[in-house]
């Protein structure tokens, strides 16, 4: 049965997402991987983590600035400190916290002057609620911290661990209602992708395909566009991960990847196109990427691992580069949640000797590329899946069996409206032939 998308809206005459529901079991899965662990508690400074810990959001200004924080103990629920009258807000309309939402800010990233003693405060703040709970000489793990924060906590007699693992474990397999925003936030990019395909044509610049991509999820409701990779041409090969001003010109390959965040959960999606027409090297170059996709996909079940996918992708010498490292996230996969690059983690440089096992639940994007034998363009493909009890399911829906054509519609000088007809030779050796 197909997972089930539903509509944004909340409706009474149909059981959607249920928000109380993803807040509890959130912090059910984070409170019993903290139960497993010989920690006392938990401390979060990333972004994402603080969201699935506290059901908690001032914004995506503040993803980079580690000023928000926020503790989880053994026993009592969460507290988090935030950032000016956030706090205030979360005790006015964020009920699910208790009186666990309190006024306070971290060091800026050093943009406070250091002898303002914000580090100081910090750790007494944390230190403080640790004692209250009797845990002042547990293991406390943090996710990420700032230097003059890690030396405060140890001031204060806080003994400071590595604590990503407990969060990475809990988020590891997604809740029903996760797997369903996750999906809503693949058909926004569906609807993204169908829009890119009717624009892109010769004489577009790559910004110009950002901004349509960004329009179009904003207008969907989309909380945040994280990235759109717009890559054209030349720059195919090799793959520079950032878009640019090119124009785009006909016979060129163009992929993209689409990054964007629905209620917190993203999207990492890869489609490749021709433009104007598609040359048998790009064809060749899809077919093989395609191939590989596929033969992932079907390994893909509860109990199989990471060496089993990753064995069937190419080592990095078969496409140009001298090993794993050099050629990493070409061939590639990560879980998907409400960050990208969540466990597991699908690499040759890193899963064959370090496998993990694929559980029911579980949401990753995997991700194949390969270069053309004209030594410039290249194919890009990417799909997310959720391991379902015998299997799993693709939530990535706009077609990528074959390699699409855009913008191949032309008028002739007689005024005619004409569809380019490519070479027979060209069309024998496509996967399936262009839509």
């Amino acid at each position: 049965m197909a997972i089930k998308t539903f509509g944004p809206n909340a409706v009474d005459w149909e059981e959607r997402i249920d928000l109380d529901r993803l807040r509890r079991e959130r912090l059910r899965r984070l409170r019993e991987h903290l139960d497993r662990s010989d920690l006392g508690a938990v401390l979060a400074f990333d972004f994402s983590n603080i969201r699935y810990m506290t059901a908690t959001h001032i914004g995506t200004w503040a993803m980079d600035k580690l000023i928000r924080f926020a503790l989880l103990t053994r026993d009592g629920d969460p507290v988090i400190w935030d950032f000016g009258s956030a706090a205030r807000h979360h005790q006015i309309y964020n009920p699910w916290l208790g009186d666990g939402a309190r006024a306070g800010i971290s060091t800026l990233r050093g943009a406070f002057h250091p002898d303002a003693g914000i580090a100081a405060d910090v750790a007494t703040k944390v230190a403080t609620v640790l004692r209250e709970r009797g845990l002042a000489n547990e293991p406390l793990g943090v996710d990420v911290v700032e230097p003059p924060v890690f030396f405060a906590l140890r001031d204060e007699g806080v003994d400071v661990v590595d604590g990503q693992q407990v969060f990475m474990e809990a988020r590891r397999i997604k809740t029903r209602d996760e797997i369903a925003l996750l999906t809503q936030a693949c058909s926004m990019v569906d609807a993204a992708y169908e829009e890119l395909y009717g624009f892109l044509r010769p004489g577009v610049r790559e910004n110009e395909c950002v901004g349509l991509v960004s329009k179009v999820l904003y207008d969907l409701g989309s909380e945040y566009v994280e990235g759109v990779n717009a890559i054209s041409g030349e720059r195919c090969s090799p793959h520079p991960h950032v878009y640019s001003d090119r124009i785009v010109r006909p016979g060129d390959p163009a992929f993209f990847d689409i990054l964007h965040s629905h209620l917190g959960y993203r999207t990492c999606y890869y489609r490749t196109f021709a433009v104007g027409s598609a040359s048998p090297a790009l064809r060749d170059a899809y077919k093989r990427c395609r191939e590989y996709m596929d033969r992932a996909i079907a390994l893909v079940k509860p109990g199989a691992t990471t060496a089993d996918i990753v064995s069937v992708w190419p080592r990095a010498e078969e496409f140009g580069f001298a090993d794993e490292t050099a050629a990493f996230a070409l061939q590639y996969g990560h879980g998907v949640g409400l960050s990208i690059w969540e466990k597991p983690i699908f690499s040759r440089l890193v899963s064959l000797d370090h496998p993990e096992t694929l559980e029911e639940g579980m949401v990753f994007a995997l991700e194949t590329y390969w270069p053309s034998s004209d030594g410039w363009s290249a194919a890009r493909i990417e799909e997310e899946v959720v391991v379902t009890a015998d299997g799993c399911e693709v939530i990535t829906k706009f077609p990528a069996e074959e390699l699409l054509v855009a913008g191949r519609t032309y008028w002739t000088a007689g005024g005619a409206l004409n569809t380019l007809r490519e070479p027979e030779s060209h069309r024998n050796r496509a996967n399936g032939g262009p839509r």
